[in-house]
């Protein structure tokens, strides 16, 4: 079988795979988004017990590499670098999943031996099965009335690991979650002149918490990999259940549950550094002299104009298979989706037999789990022991084609 992709998802999917004893090929950069589309300088909102890549037997958490390297961790409450986050991942793939091929999946295609894969390397592969764990490549959504202008006007977030390139120049972030919070405030300290603007009335930024906590507050509001509450701890503990709900009621799950908040850390940096437009919406965003100009409408009816260098948005990402240039159009064109996204049976297998999905493209089946790294875990333990049930998957080997 054949794995595309070598972020969390993969690369964990990949060494379950290893444990299984299954013949498969990896394609992809290792952690390539982290490494490549996530502003330096940042901290994970994740706490350390969530962040995580999975072996079978946790051999090999980031607790185990902060210890070899000397780096600080906590279980809770210590942010974890970015650049930490990276190189675990890193090395995570250079001990678990030493296959990992680094070249890019050009075509994906049906065939019938099961898939055709060509590779950047111009590699013909057959295999029964695919599993893609592309994550939130390819997924950065930017609101549809904003979408048709330049890159020289606007630009998602996804864009940017190296934001010192704005220093001295003025730039709106659109948002109030995480990403837009983190952007905002390294580019204020990268020299920009950097103001937010948000629908939202006010930032949530999630509230500091120390282990142990009393035990009143443990039992309302215990701790998942996601954050406090029952609600977390269910999507956490019970995705098969999620994943027996209705269509309507698992949209709404992963549409409205934990929304824009980012970390704790970042108050200082933010509040009272730069102007926050809240409570504000766009009515307009029109290119002006090759600068952009936005009309905002505040909550009370107040009018304004903000002309600034360029726009980031910040606005999240959002799963879309006809935006896998990769996945041949006939193929796309069979794979059943609902709210965009595929429709997967319990082990992560597409309408397409042989096509699975883990990651954000899971999301809408299995929760708000399969939005976070967190969601590596159960993913690559079921999706591996459903393949492994399959003695067709189980015998065969993804051969040149």
């Amino acid at each position: 079988m054949v794995v595309i992709g070598a972020g969390p998802y993969g690369l964990s999917i990949a060494a379950h795979l290893r444990a299984q004893q299954l013949n498969f090929r990896i394609f992809g950069e290792p952690m390539a988004s982290w490494r490549e589309h996530m502003p330096r300088g940042m901290s994970l909102k994740s706490e350390g017990f969530a962040s995580d890549l999975y072996d079978p037997e946790g051999r090999f958490t980031l607790r185990h590499y902060c210890a070899e390297k000397g780096l600080p961790y906590n279980d809770v409450g210590a942010p974890i670098p970015l650049e930490t986050f990276s190189t675990y991942g890193l090395e995570f793939q250079r001990r678990m999943v030493p296959e990992l091929e680094t070249t890019l999946v050009t075509h994906v295609s049906r065939v019938p031996e099961g898939f055709s894969i060509i590779t950047a390397k111009g590699e013909r592969v057959l295999t029964p099965a695919v599993v893609m764990a592309t994550g939130i490549t390819h997924f950065d959504y930017i609101p549809t009335e904003f979408a048709g202008l330049g890159r020289e006007i606007i630009t998602h977030s996804y864009a940017h690991s190296d934001l010192t390139k704005f220093s001295g120049k003025s730039v709106a972030v659109l948002g109030a979650g995480s990403s837009a919070v983190d952007i905002a405030a390294l580019l204020h300290e990268a020299g920009a002149q950097v103001e937010l603007v948000a629908r939202r009335d006010a930032i949530n930024f999630h509230a500091p918490t120390v282990e142990p906590r009393p035990l009143v507050q443990r039992v309302l509001a215990p701790r998942s990999g996601l954050g406090l509450g029952w609600r977390s701890r269910l999507c956490t503990d019970a995705p098969l259940v999620f994943h027996k709900m209705p269509e309507s009621f698992r949209l709404r799950a992963v549409r409205n549950h934990l929304g824009p908040a980012p970390g704790w850390f970042m108050t200082q940096r933010v509040v009272g550094r730069f102007p926050l437009h809240l409570g504000t919406t766009i009515e307009s965003l029109t290119g002006y002299g090759g600068r952009a100009r936005l009309a905002l409408r505040n909550r009370a009816g107040t009018q304004s104009e903000l002309t600034v260098d360029h726009v980031i948005a910040a606005t999240g990402y959002r799963p879309a298979l006809e935006r896998l240039p990769f996945l041949e159009p006939q193929l796309r064109s069979q794979i059943r989706t609902a709210g965009g996204a595929p429709v997967l049976n319990t082990v992560f297998e597409s309408s397409v037999p042989g096509l699975y999905m883990a990651g954000l493209a899971s999301a809408n089946s299995f929760g708000p789990l399969a939005r976070f790294a967190y969601g590596a875990r159960f993913t690559a333990r079921r999706l591996a022991r459903g393949l492994a049930a399959r003695r067709d998957i189980r015998e065969s080997v993804a051969v040149a084609g």
